[in-house]
């Protein structure tokens, strides 16, 4: 059996927003991404593409955040198990580490073929 309380949507969502209080206190990865994220974010309003594409901008937007911070919990449980060298807890960091890069990767991608599709 787990140890965890009852389900309750609003204290599940105090958590949720202390988990991005934190985020924004102690990431600057996140940070960065959180600012690109409102930069880009009123351009979706202004390109002549389709919703598809608009969405699939969104979610890509959307994907390196959840990304990032999926990363950063994952770190935080490895600083947390240890904080001595150990090959296993590198590992695990550089997996998170990968999954950053990997939906960065998918944001520039999908932004520059639907930028590309729509003003070339």
């Amino acid at each position: 059996m787990r140890n965890q309380p009852k389900y309750n949507f609003f204290k599940n969502t105090t958590y949720a927003l202390k988990g991005l209080q934190d985020l924004l206190k102690n990431e600057s990865s996140f940070k960065i991404e959180l600012l690109l994220f409102f930069l880009l974010l009123p351009a979706l309003f202004f390109i002549e593409t389709t919703l598809s594409n608009k969405l699939l901008m969104f979610i890509s937007l959307m994907l390196m955040l959840i990304a990032e911070a999926a990363n950063s919990a994952i770190e935080r449980v490895v600083d947390l198990v240890t904080l001595e060298h150990h090959e296993m807890a590198g590992r695990a960091k550089d997996v998170g580490s990968a999954v950053v890069f990997l939906s960065i990767s998918l944001f520039v991608v999908v932004w520059v073929s639907i930028l590309l599709s729509t003003f070339l």
